[in-house]
């Protein structure tokens, strides 16, 4: 699981678009989720969750970080 963790954080840390829409990283301080590619500061290793897709993060109580919130209701239109 560390391994992984690792792969995922430095995939984000990185925000290498390969990896946009395969996971998502729930942030504890803010209660707002961000995809790989997100332009927001990094969380510490304690303030942050991997999940496997948005539907999980948001099961967990996490929101979409606002321009994703825009971009979903454009795509609903």
């Amino acid at each position: 699981m560390r391994e992984t963790e690792h792969f995922l954080y430095e995939a984000f840390k990185a925000k290498d678009t390969r990896f946009d829409g395969k996971f998502f990283v729930g942030i504890s301080t803010t209660g707002i989720y961000c995809r790989p590619v997100c332009r927001a500061k990094l969380a510490k290793k304690g303030n942050r969750t991997f999940f496997a897709s948005a539907a999980e993060t948001e099961q967990a109580g996490y929101r979409p970080w606002r321009s994703y919130a825009v971009m979903n209701l454009w795509n609903a239109l």
